[in-house]
């Protein structure tokens, strides 16, 4: 047992002094994106006035906000958001490329998000995804992450073997749970390194066990398998058959056009309809352009990353009839469980306390790195220190304390 244990030791070490530059930048950048969505409204709203004139008492519809949407330059229209706040603007998507934001009662352009703050937190993502690689060199980066994730989840388990006390007692434990004053060096480090490591266990299990999904498909695979369920076709075989649009005779099957002067072209009734589907709604937006025969409206009833929150609703657009309904609850297991795990990672899952939680988790992995060095780096010095003076044989209680830090 002191063999494996010892073996298991010297991985955790190894495996921690190989991913801890890269654990260092994820963390870092995971503090820093805590709050990026909520900071990312603040900033893109911040001092527009959304409310309605004295004279209007009701919200366009959304084919009318579309039309006096402004051109930007590289993009289209994909998709326009309302809110039930009365005073909040209507907000359109334009992809990746930017936002602009209108009063939902008459129109007005009031303002295009704030492109300073969006460019941090894109550079952020950029760093915690790819390590700062763009176009074909992200596949590298992506490897490089990916791999980080698998060796700090494996950082995460050892730890919790190495952490359990061989002998439980109140003195033992309080060792290793508790923050002790008056602590100065390797005691303070091994102290630290046991406390962080003990509190944010399970949520940094979480946050890199869905990094590892994230960044392997095999682990997306694994997912729905411990959920009991079939894993999805790869992402590529599912493309490609949308693409080929094959029906099961093996007959390509074309999507009807969207032939209509606007992509919303008489769909107010809808939006109606879409409102009173969910009580106490907060957000829904419309995907734009559709189809010819149906119009999908996303509705959420949470702060927009809470997954068990939100619902997808097709409607037709002639009849107003549901063609699909799926709330969270008509995911198959698989899906659920992987959508929980997917915002998880981020914390939003849990909203705003949980949102923070994993702000300090990931804080706390900063100095679980931080100490796991100096407490390898004293090791080292005090085994060179040892190998440096001939004739000295470390004693048999020495070793053995030695092989607990």
């Amino acid at each position: 047992m002191a063999i494996f244990r010892k073996a298991i030791f010297w991985a955790h070490l190894l495996t921690a002094l190989v991913v801890g530059v890269i654990v260092v930048i994820m963390s870092a950048t995971g503090v820093l994106l805590t709050y990026q969505r909520q900071i990312t409204a603040w900033a893109d709203t911040r001092g527009l006035d959304g409310s309605a004139p004295s004279t209007v008492s009701e919200r366009l519809p959304a084919e009318t906000l579309l039309a006096s949407a402004p051109a930007i330059e590289g993009g289209e229209p994909t998709a326009i958001t309302w809110y039930s706040d009365a005073d909040a603007p209507a907000m359109i998507a334009y992809g990746r490329v930017g936002r602009a934001y209108v009063n939902a009662y008459t129109g007005e352009l009031l303002g295009r998000g704030s492109g300073s703050v969006r460019e941090f937190f894109t550079l952020m993502t950029d760093w915690h995804r790819w390590l700062a690689r763009s176009g074909e060199e992200r596949d590298s980066g992506r490897a490089i992450t990916g791999a980080a994730n698998l060796g700090f989840l494996f950082i995460v388990i050892s730890g919790l073997y190495l952490w359990w006390p061989r002998n439980w007692n109140r003195a033992a434990l309080r060792n290793i749970t508790v923050f002790r004053s008056g602590l100065r060096g390797k005691a303070r480090d091994f102290n630290w390194h046991n406390v962080i490591g003990f509190w944010s266990l399970v949520p940094l299990f979480l946050i890199v066990f869905s990094g590892v999904m994230i960044s392997y498909p095999w682990a997306t695979a694994l997912v729905y398998r411990i959920a009991g369920d079939t894993p999805p076709p790869p992402a590529g075989a599912a493309a490609q058959a949308g693409r080929s649009g094959a029906g099961a005779g093996g007959e390509r099957r074309e999507e009807p056009e969207l032939a209509l002067g606007s992509p919303l072209a008489g769909s107010a009734h809808l939006e109606a309809i879409a409102e009173a589907q969910v009580e106490g709604w907060r957000s829904i937006s419309v995907a734009l352009p559709g189809t010819a025969e149906a119009l999908t409206y996303t509705i959420d009833t949470g702060d927009g990353g809470q997954p068990h929150k939100r619902a997808t609703l097709a409607l037709n657009r002639a009849t107003g009839d549901v063609e699909r309904w799926e709330p969270f609850s008509a995911g198959t297991p698989g899906r659920q469980l992987r959508s929980f795990l997917r915002f998880a990672h981020t914390g939003e899952v849990g909203g705003l306390p949980g949102q923070t939680l994993a702000g300090l988790v990931s804080a706390g992995a900063l100095v679980l790195v931080w100490t796991g060095f100096f407490l390898t780096w004293r090791r080292f010095t005090t085994w060179r220190g040892r190998a440096n003076r001939p004739g000295v044989v470390e004693k048999p209680a020495e070793r053995k304390r030695t092989a607990t830090v």
